[in-house]
């Protein structure tokens, strides 16, 4: 069985997610987000930047979050959650995909990482990072205007930018974007997102 090394309101949250949909079972251990424990010589040598989470599989480990959605599909998906590679659509597919990762989440983790550094925290540069997130936003919400989910039918890349938005209500409140807002509340009404999201008093609150 895959294990998950898990710590609430992280990217593991992604991969709970992901198996439910799939209705695959997935061993989940929650652990500490301290940085003692994440910068033991034990947690880092499952990850060796000490962060959450980590995928165990057979004895060997994964540590970034989108590369362990793609894995599990591949090998457990069969097909489910994946436009056809011969469309279009996969493309649209891996755009969103690895935009709520690569470009929207990268801001938010920025608010993250400065609120935990410093206090008080620098108010101009958290409110640079929330212009970011809002640009973001605006990309989201004008594609899904019309549409229930990303590539018009639920997707992988529908649990990645879920995530995003999770973190993005908790740290730009009230975003005004309605159609992203609509689309969100959408996903988190999910059983599964339910599910992986009720662990949500997480790390970066």
């Amino acid at each position: 069985m895959v294990k998950l090394y898990h710590v609430p309101g992280t990217r593991s949250a992604r991969i709970i997610w992901l198996m439910d949909e799939l209705n695959v079972p997935i061993d989940v251990e929650t652990v500490s987000f301290a940085r003692e424990f994440r910068m033991s010589p034990e947690w880092l040598a499952k990850n060796p930047v000490g962060k959450v989470p980590v995928l165990e599989e057979g004895g060997q480990f994964m540590f970034e979050s989108g590369a362990m959605v793609q894995y599990l599909l591949e090998r457990y998906g069969h097909g489910r959650l994946v436009p056809s590679s011969v469309e279009w659509t996969y493309a649209i597919y891996l755009q969103w995909l690895w935009f709520a990762e690569a470009t929207f989440a990268r801001p938010l983790g920025e608010i993250v990482n400065h609120r935990r550094e410093f206090r008080p925290e620098h108010p101009e540069i958290v409110t640079e990072m929330q212009n970011r997130v809002l640009l973001c936003l605006d990309a989201v919400n004008d594609f899904v205007k019309d549409k229930a989910f990303l590539t018009g039918e639920f997707s992988a890349a529908d649990i990645m930018m879920g995530y995003s938005l999770m973190l993005c209500e908790r740290l730009v409140p009230d975003f005004p974007q309605v159609e992203a807002r609509r689309y969100w509340r959408d996903l988190a009404a999910r059983p599964a997102a339910e599910r992986a999201f009720q662990l949500e008093d997480g790390p970066f609150k």
